[in-house]
C-alpha cells in the first residue's frame, strides 16, 4: 500500500466500519488502520473477518493494535445499539463512521416479494440511519466527526434487476443531505461516496463475466478497473480534517462513466 497519503488527524481516531470484513469494507478497515486509527468493524462473516484481523495483527510495522471485530446483524437495530456501546466502551467515542454494509442481490421486478423488498431496505438503507443515530451523541460529546454513507452509481444509471438495491441507494443520498443539515451545527460532517463498478471478490464470484471488463472500460473515461482501494482513498480524505469544509456532498468514484 505504498504511495497512500498520510493524514495526521486520523491517527488515534476511533473509526467504525459496517461490513468491514471483506470487499470494499475490508479495504476501508485496512486503510484506516494503517493511518494509525483505532478501528472497529461489524460484519457477519466470521471467517473473513477473523482472517483480516489475524493478517493485520501479524504486521509488526503497523502503528496501532489490530482492528476490533464485532459480529453484528445490522438489520437487528437492538444489536446495532449494543455493539456500538461495546465499541465505545473498548475504544472511546466514534469519530469516524463508515456505513458500508450492503448486498446487491438481484431480482426481476416481477419476482420481488414484500419480504425480499423489506430485507433489501433493511440491509442497504435502514441500518445506515440507525448506526449514525447510535454513534451521534458520543461523536457530538467528543467534539464532532465525519460520517460517510455509501451510495452507488447504479441508481443514477437505472440498472435493471436491482430495484430494491437502487431504491435503497437513492434514499441514502436524501438521508445524507438531511443528516448533514441536522448534525452540521454539532461539527459533524456527513458525505456520501458513490462508487462505480468496483472489482471485488463477491462481484467476480456472482456477477462479473470475462467480457464485462471491456464493457466497463468502454464506458469509463479512465481506462482501468476500479479496485476497493480507489474508494478507500476517497474515504480517508473525507474522514480527515483536510475535508473540514465538505459536507452534504456525493463524491462519485466511478472512473468517469459516461
Amino acid at each position: 500500500m505504498s504511495g497512500i497519503a498520510t493524514y495526521p488527524s486520523l491517527a488515534g481516531r476511533v473509526v467504525l466500519i459496517t461490513g468491514g470484513g471483506s470487499g470494499i469494507g475490508e479495504s476501508f478497515t485496512e486503510h484506516f488502520w494503517r493511518q494509525g486509527a483505532r478501528v472497529a468493524f461489524f460484519d457477519i462473516d466470521d471467517a473473513a473477518s477473523n482472517a483480516l484481523v489475524e493478517r493485520l495483527a501479524r504486521d509488526a510495522g503497523a502503528p496501532a493494535g489490530p482492528p476490533l471485530y464485532l459480529r453484528c446483524d445490522i438489520t437487528d437495530i437492538g444489536m446495532v445499539r449494543e455493539r456500538v456501546a461495546k465499541v465505545e466502551a473498548a475504544l472511546g467515542p466514534v469519530r469516524v463512521l463508515i456505513n458500508n454494509a450492503a448486498r446487491d442481490d438481484r431480482q426481476d421486478m416481477f419476482d420481488i416479494t414484500p419480504e425480499f423488498w423489506d430485507r433489501a431496505i433493511a440491509v442497504n438503507l435502514k441500518h445506515q440511519f440507525f448506526v449514525t443515530q447510535a454513534v451521534a451523541r458520543g461523536m457530538i460529546a467528543a467534539g464532532g466527526g465525519s460520517v460517510i454513507t455509501m451510495g452507488s452509481i447504479s441508481w443514477m444509471r437505472g440498472r435493471p434487476g436491482m430495484a430494491g438495491y437502487t431504491t435503497s441507494k437513492a434514499g441514502i443520498h436524501g438521508m445524507t443531505r438531511t443528516l448533514a443539515r441536522e448534525l452540521g451545527d454539532r461539527n459533524i460532517r456527513v458525505n456520501c461516496i458513490v462508487p462505480g463498478a468496483v472489482v471485488t471478490a463477491r462481484q467476480k464470484q456472482l456477477w462479473l463475466k470475462p467480457e464485462d471488463d471491456q464493457r466497463f472500460l468502454d464506458l469509463q473515461c479512465l481506462k482501468f478497473r476500479l479496485q476497493p482501494e480507489d474508494v478507500a482513498r476517497a474515504a480517508l480524505f473525507l474522514a480527515s480534517d483536510e475535508a473540514r469544509g465538505i459536507t452534504g456532498q456525493n463524491i462519485v468514484v466511478d472512473a468517469g462513466i459516461v
